[in-house]
């Protein structure tokens, strides 16, 4: 099982995601989403739940959902709880608890997607950190911004 803390007004509460087969059928049946998706590149479940928070903040309430009414959480309120890094938390705990859930092989494979993920998210960034550094991107801007000649 994986935890993560969220940002509550009450110095944070932490969440524990556990997945079973019952946790998968709930959030089908909330969400309709089929965690086993995860497992499908066609399905893009695994992008998905890394890059929407919206909809991996609907995923993470329904897996955590008997927590929540336990401590009268409702899920506006998990998710006004859920931002910046948090989000990045949650999403590591979910998808390690994910991979985590199936059995060795597919548990690998899974694993193997989450880092290669994990490397084109960090690719992605350094790129466009270099674009907004770059000289080009400047005089680009400054052009924009000069008044134009009549």
């Amino acid at each position: 099982m994986h935890t993560f803390n969220d940002q509550s007004t009450s110095g944070g509460r932490v969440w524990t995601v556990h997945i079973t087969v019952a946790t998968i059928k709930r959030v089908q049946a909330l969400c309709n989403v089929n965690l086993l998706d995860v497992l499908d590149s066609k399905s893009h479940l695994l992008e998905k739940l890394s890059t929407d928070p919206i909809l991996l903040c609907d995923v993470l309430y329904a897996i955590c959902k008997d927590q929540a009414e336990s401590a009268n959480v409702t899920d506006e309120q998990f998710g006004q709880a859920l931002a910046g890094d948090v989000i990045d938390h949650a999403t590591t705990a979910l998808l390690q608890e994910l991979a985590d859930f199936f059995p060795a092989a597919k548990r690998q494979v899974l694993r193997k997607a989450l880092a290669k993920l994990r490397q084109v998210e960090e690719k992605a960034l350094e790129i466009a950190s270099a674009q907004l550094d770059s000289p080009e991107l400047q005089q680009q801007l400054e052009h924009l911004l000069q008044p134009a000649k009549t």
